[in-house]
């Protein structure tokens, strides 16, 4: 037991562990994949553009037989400028044919590894040159069944080659009498037979391959009980720095609601034990909402800002207790608590209306009025 919880790896890799390899540059990808999809991909690209190819070429080399009786003698220009001809024939020819390829390929591995970007694989590591290292990873189960691929692809590649070059030979004495684009087309269209047989046979192998590796994969990244604590534990942190986080965030919420204070049409208090701030718009709000509430000494502190700021405070026990269980700051108060507070906001609104209490200023004589226990 104490083996299996601290050594053996037999848990599932974590999202974090997951993403630390990511960075690491080790992601799940096989290459017979990628091999496969761009040889038979690259085949079908270059044959899309090969028969413009050979008909370029052909038109080249009647040019150049035309010609021929103009020119007085082969020198070197005369090679240079027929070279740079033929260059510039493959280069906006078959150039593309290549550059698709290459973006295939790049496409392939992108997809199979999320198109990770890592340059840790190419820092130097002493291990990597370490001769015993070297000497056990030969003889490992990873590189046996590369070995095993290998022996397995070379006979597929020579049974298939032997077969279709005995189907071909017997095309061989017609061969004489076509002509060039004839006979290359021929042998064209037996080359991409040849690719997608195979292809089909490495297809096979590929998804072996991708299989393996990805269990492979899997089983390497796999972690013990101990890793996943300690990981657990470092993602929660130390609890004292938890204990100041926490601090840091209730100080701020505690500060962002004593000015939201300056900005409440009223306080109702009770009177030391609760005190909740609200403000009504009537363009606005559909009811009060709540700014800021809070019990013992923080209520004594919204008093205290409510006081400072010229905002009424109206005692009234039952509907402070109310307001503080049920109601939520920055929310609208419930639906049980409206007649009552639109009772409170109604002799509150009429005093500043008739001169009697000043815009957000307690009236001597009301200070503790409460509408409610009358």
């Amino acid at each position: 037991m104490a083996q299996n919880e601290g050594g053996e790896r037999t848990e599932k890799a974590t999202p974090k562990r997951r993403s630390d390899e990511r960075k690491k540059g080790n992601v799940f990808q096989s290459r017979d994949v990628t091999t496969i999809l761009s040889l038979v991909g690259g085949f079908f690209i270059i044959g899309f553009f090969v028969g413009s190819f050979l008909e370029q070429i052909q038109e080249l080399y009647r040019r150049q037989v035309y010609r021929i009786n103009d020119i007085p003698q082969l020198d070197t220009t005369v090679v240079m400028a027929l070279f740079r001809e033929l260059a510039t024939l493959v280069a906006t020819t078959l150039l593309p044919a290549i550059i698709l390829t290459g973006l295939l390929t790049v496409l392939v591995v992108g997809f199979q590894t999320r198109w990770i970007w890592s340059t840790e694989q190419l820092k130097f590591k002493l291990e990597r040159i370490d001769p015993i290292k070297g000497f056990k990873k030969l003889f490992a189960l990873r590189s046996l069944v590369e070995l095993a691929k290998s022996i397995i692809k070379i006979v597929v590649i020579v049974w298939l080659l032997y077969g279709k070059v005995m189907n071909t030979v017997e095309y061989l004495p017609l061969m004489m009498d076509w002509d060039l684009m004839q006979a290359t087309r021929f042998v064209g269209k037996e080359m991409m037979g040849l690719v997608i047989t195979v292809g089909i046979a490495f297809g096979a192998v590929a998804v072996i391959d991708y299989t393996y590796q990805w269990w492979e994969y899997e089983k390497n990244i796999k972690m013990t009980k101990q890793e996943i604590k300690d990981e657990y534990k470092q993602m929660e942190g130390d609890p004292q720095i938890k204990g100041k986080r926490r601090q840091k965030q209730r100080e701020y919420a505690m500060s962002r609601m004593m000015q939201a204070v300056k900005e409440a049409d009223v306080v109702v208090r009770n009177p030391t034990h609760f005190a909740v701030a609200l403000k009504y718009d009537l363009e606005k709000d559909a009811a009060p909402l709540v700014l800021a509430k809070g019990q013992d000494h923080i209520a004594l502190r919204i008093v205290e800002e409510a006081e400072a700021n010229s905002v009424p405070t109206v005692e009234n026990k039952a509907l402070a207790r109310s307001l503080y269980e049920l109601a939520q700051i920055d929310e609208m108060i419930p639906p049980e608590l409206f007649a009552p507070v639109a009772e409170l906001l109604a002799w509150l609104f009429s005093q500043r209306q008739e001169g009697g209490m000043p815009p957000k200023a307690p009236h001597p004589s009301h200070d503790t009025y409460s509408p409610i226990e009358g």
